[in-house]
Parts: structure tokens; sequence; C-alpha cells
């Protein structure tokens, strides 16, 4: 069986996104950082997004832009086997990429029956109903040292407490610190 995990930035008062759905606030790296990000690229397996994500992701990736910046990370991204959940997108043209829009929760338990482990990014309604569902493996979270003082909350009107056990823990100099989480 194959693990799902998560990885989404949150701010400190716990937003993925703030109230304009932006999130330009989360994408401070140090050189440290932005090796770390290069080296869990090169993990292989699934990539599972949310339609939002999708469509802010695959412009950038697809990009000689991207290339050129990160060329492992873009490699991979665009490479790798892709889901994204959507109930108004029927196609895509990013390569290797599905289109999931039947049962939410049966799509993901299939996904986690396969053989290749999968990866939610950002995509923060996915991870909180993954969550909920009790489809998550691993919650990795990068914590952003910004209050929002608003947006789109990580497990906001989730219908019950879910609890976690930390795994891991690593600070860089950007101020952003690396939290891994498994269900308790």
């Amino acid at each position: 069986m194959a693990a799902l995990s998560a990885f989404i930035s949150l701010s400190l008062d716990g937003c993925y996104a703030d109230a304009n759905g932006e999130m330009s606030w989360a994408h401070t790296q140090d050189p440290e950082q932005a090796e770390f990000t290069s080296s869990n690229a090169k993990g292989g397996g699934r990539l599972v997004f949310g339609r939002v994500t999708y469509e802010m992701m695959k412009p950038f990736w697809t990009s000689p832009q991207a290339a050129q910046m990160t060329p492992d990370v873009a490699a991979g991204m665009n490479a790798m086997p892709k889901t994204v959940f959507s109930r108004s997108l029927k196609t895509s043209d990013w390569r290797n990429t599905r289109v999931a829009t039947d049962d939410f929760v049966s799509e993901l338990e299939a996904i986690r029956a396969g053989d290749l482990d999968a990866s939610v990014l950002g995509s923060g309604s996915i991870v909180a109903q993954a969550a909920t569902a009790g489809l998550l493996d691993e919650l990795q979270v990068m914590l952003v040292p910004v209050t929002l003082g608003g947006g789109k909350r990580l497990f906001d009107g989730i219908p019950h407490a879910i609890s976690w056990r930390r795994e891991d823990v690593r600070q860089f100099s950007s101020g952003n610190v690396f939290l891994r989480y498994h269900p308790a």
C-alpha cells in the first residue's frame, strides 16, 4: 500500500492562503531551504493537487524559467504522475496528469492502494478532507513566521478533532520551520 503525505505552508495563524487567496507570503527561502526543497522533489511518487493549486503550479513548472531556476525540481514536477481533483476542470495538458472528478474518498483510496507513494502539494481543502477521512499518513508543514490576520485556515470546519504526533522539526535561517507529523 502506498503512503499519502501532504506538504503545505502555513502562517503562524494557521492560514495556507491570505484573505485574497494569495500565497506569495509563503515563498521566502534561504539557500539551505532551497536545497531541502530540491532534495525532497527527487523523491518520486505521485503528486496530488486541488484545481486552484494545480492552476497556480502548471504555468510555472512547465515554463523555461522554472527549468532555469530549479532544473531538478522542474524536471521532477513535469515527469511525475499527477492527479488533480476538480469539479470544473475536465482535462489537462500538463504531462502525466489525470483529472479526478469522481468520489474524492474513493479516488484517494485507489491512489493509496497503488504502488506509488503520493504527496498532496498545497491544496489546503484536499489536505483537510484527506485528514478528516483518515487517509493522510503524514502531514508536512512549512511554518512561515508571518501572521496574516485572516485567510483560509487549514482545518476550519472539520467535523472532529485529529491528533498528531510530531516526528521531525527543522529550522531554516529564513525563520521558516519544517514540521513533520503522523496521525497519533
